[in-house]
């Protein structure tokens, strides 16, 4: 497979099965209610900016996506930032670039309408998505989240 074979687009409501298909193969467990909020958010609400895409073959199979947020800031200010809250490549396709490609066109896509910055949250025990992010030109970044569980 290379470069020329796989298509990004903006995501579309009919892409929701693929999604919920590859993160299922991913994760193996159905979160089929978290994306339905996600889509609802991505192509019904007024008040959100999304950014999503996906990868696709040429015949149309989804092979990952990746998704987004738009900050507005106050008053409808813009800012100069984003958030990369999912991402995922069927497992099928795996070691073939397409999360480095994903996160390029997220990266050119955001960067058009002026974003500086991209965040992202990791889990700290995740030593895969934080090699993969690193890979990406993610760094860590200045501030810690802290949590008390209770």
């Amino acid at each position: 497979m290379n470069e020329s074979t796989i298509k990004f687009r903006l995501m579309k409501p009919d892409d929701f099965d693929a999604v919920v298909g590859i993160d299922e193969k991913i994760l193996k467990a159905s979160r089929s209610e978290y994306y339905e909020q996600k889509f609802e958010k991505l192509f019904k609400s007024k008040d959100y900016l999304p950014v999503s895409l996906v990868a696709e073959e040429k015949d149309g199979t989804v092979m990952g996506f990746v998704m987004g947020e738009l900050y507005m800031g106050e008053y409808g200010i813009f800012q100069d930032e984003a958030s990369l809250d999912t991402i995922g490549v069927d497992p099928d396709f795996n070691h073939k670039g397409i999360g480095k490609q994903l996160i390029n066109e997220f990266m050119d896509h955001l960067g058009k309408v002026g974003v500086q910055k991209i965040s992202t949250l990791v889990d700290w025990n995740d030593s895969k998505l934080i090699h993969f992010f690193s890979a990406n030109q993610f760094n860590p970044s200045k501030t810690i989240n802290l949590e008390r569980i209770l």
